[in-house]
């Protein structure tokens, strides 16, 4: 049997299917995925790409499967988050970006650093959709890329 495909993206609120993926999977050029309700297809783009929460893979026959992002383990951090964030962001982290917190990844090394700097860190259980890369690119990359 062949799996349907997905050459494509597109941004939609409407789908008929969707597919659950944490910040890592949703980074992918070819990969066969599974939808919630148990159907696999293929993803074979032209380029590696960031797909995020109201993104479609469009499959040949025009289903659109949504993506919708999985709960992570996460820090959320409060403090005096300008500081906080320019620290996280000179080591090229992901952090999603709120009014009153910041949330990344779970990190012992930066979670003790933030704590040095007087941020108040607690372990937390969410979807991670943190700011795109700059100059319209959709992810950042730590220095080992």
């Amino acid at each position: 049997m062949t799996l349907p495909v997905c050459h494509k993206i597109e941004h939609s609120h409407r789908a008929d299917d969707r597919v659950t993926l944490d910040y890592e999977d949703r980074f992918l050029r070819r990969k066969v995925l599974t939808t919630d309700s148990g159907v696999r297809f293929l993803v074979d783009l032209d380029q590696t790409t960031s797909v995020n929460q109201n993104d479609a893979f469009v499959l040949q026959d025009g289903r659109l499967i949504q993506v919708v992002p999985a709960t992570e383990n996460l820090l959320e951090i409060k403090g005096d988050l300008t500081r906080l964030a320019w620290h996280i962001g000179n080591r090229h982290m992901p952090c999603q970006i709120e009014t009153d917190r910041l949330l990344i990844q779970r990190d012992h090394v930066i979670r003790d650093m933030l704590g040095k700097l007087g941020a108040d860190v607690k372990e937390v259980r969410e979807p991670f959709t943190p700011e795109g890369g700059a100059y319209g690119h959709g992810r950042t990359h730590a220095h080992a890329h």
